[in-house]
């Protein structure tokens, strides 16, 4: 018999990596869409804060209704739309209806993490928790490599944003999955979030400061990267995106192990949870000042796996510190508001990437990333301090 663990874990995994296959993509697709619509690289961080914005006011609405009604729900409803939006991403004729398509896609990714965070902690016991959010932390960064190779890999296949179909295929296919195998083992007790109290809470709102900088370096690292090996350093689209899915795989790797040492490691949860945060976004941070220098494929590469690892790897035990912090019956919506400050710095980020990018170069803005990111890592170690 599959163990509990298993099941709930898997069940929840696929259904992220299904809604990052959908989400991602547009990231994933973005030299594609500059020379379907001949954008300008900050017209491109314009629609990555499109899909970001979309993201971002959906999130405490699915918190406060993922709370009340359950995950099975909010995540069905979430995969449904995210399809949807894929579909809309592949047929929008032109930049203004791709960008309402974008927001769209957007706001139904804001099921994702409330849902998901509330199934691991709601039915995974204690001392496995840390473990599992790491695996299902997976989930975005194998769906964004599965988007990469769809969007990149099929560009030539009947019209260029063809892959967009695909992702929007697999998000229908697993949100009937979905629905028809998960089940909650009691009843939901429609409870309503104290935002009241989680905002007087100064240690969550620190480590929020921490999201908002990590956010930044997630959403601008996974938009431009495709762009930057394939011009910058100079190679193939298809090359471009393989670069972007083995960056993922990396963030896979780290999310597990850093998930793993969390449940393992001695010391309170919150001091194992925030000191790794506070190493992974140092020593991503490090590394966003090396890419300038990288001239081949293959060296890029090797940097953007071990930002991967970090900076990337880094979402699993953002949430795993922040349920430290705050009661189960705030979990949705406290993982709402701990999402939305990840992406809210996905609305300027992008954008300012891009204008450094057009006026001074990737070497100012990858330095930009990395400033942000030791910003990032201080705030977690004030987390830190503070269970001191």
């Amino acid at each position: 018999m599959v163990s509990r663990f298993r099941r709930i874990v898997t069940a929840v995994t696929v259904w992220h990596v299904a809604a990052s296959v959908c989400y991602y993509a547009v990231y994933a697709g973005t030299p594609i869409v500059r020379n379907a619509f001949d954008l300008t690289g900050l017209e491109v961080g314009v629609a990555i804060a499109a899909l970001t914005l979309g993201y971002a006011v959906s999130l405490l609405p699915f918190g406060v209704a993922t709370d009340r009604f359950g995950e099975r729900y909010t995540l069905t409803g979430g995969l449904v739309g995210l399809s949807a939006g894929a579909l809309g991403v592949a047929v929008a004729p032109t930049y203004p209806l791709f960008l309402l398509a974008a927001f769209l896609l957007g706001s139904m990714y804001g099921s994702a993490t409330p849902g998901t965070n509330k199934a691991i902690f709601d039915r995974i016991e204690p001392g496995r928790q840390h473990r599992a959010i790491g695996i299902k932390q997976v989930g975005p960064t194998v769906g964004s490599a599965v988007g990469a190779l769809l969007v990149t890999g099929t560009a030539g296949v009947r019209f260029p944003r063809f892959g967009f179909l695909l992702a929007a295929a697999i998000g229908f296919t697993v949100a009937v999955a979905f629905f028809s195998t998960y089940r909650r083992a009691s009843p939901v007790e429609a409870t309503s979030p104290d935002f009241r109290a989680l905002s007087s809470n100064p240690t969550y709102l620190v480590l929020l400061l921490s999201g908002l900088c990590l956010g930044a370096a997630f959403y601008t690292t996974t938009g431009y990267l495709t762009l930057f090996v394939g011009n910058a350093v100079g190679t193939s689209v298809a090359l471009a995106g393989a670069v972007l899915a083995s960056t993922q795989v990396a963030s896979s790797v780290g999310k597990v192990a850093v998930g793993t040492l969390a449940d393992v490691l001695p010391g309170s949860e919150r001091t194992r949870t925030g000191g790794i945060l506070a190493v992974q976004a140092a020593g991503g941070g490090l590394l966003f000042f090396v890419l300038p220098v990288t001239e081949t494929p293959s060296a890029a590469a090797v940097v953007f796996a071990g930002i991967g690892v970090l900076v990337l790897g880094s979402t699993g035990l953002y949430y795993s510190c922040l349920s430290t912090l705050v009661g189960d019956e705030e979990l949705g919506a406290a993982s709402a508001a701990g999402q939305l400050a990840v992406t809210a710095s996905g609305l300027f980020a992008p954008p300012a990437f891009g204008y450094l990018v057009d006026t001074s170069g990737y070497a100012a803005a990858w330095s930009f990333l990395g400033v942000l990111s030791l910003a990032g890592a201080g705030f977690a170690s004030l987390v830190v301090a503070d269970a001191v």
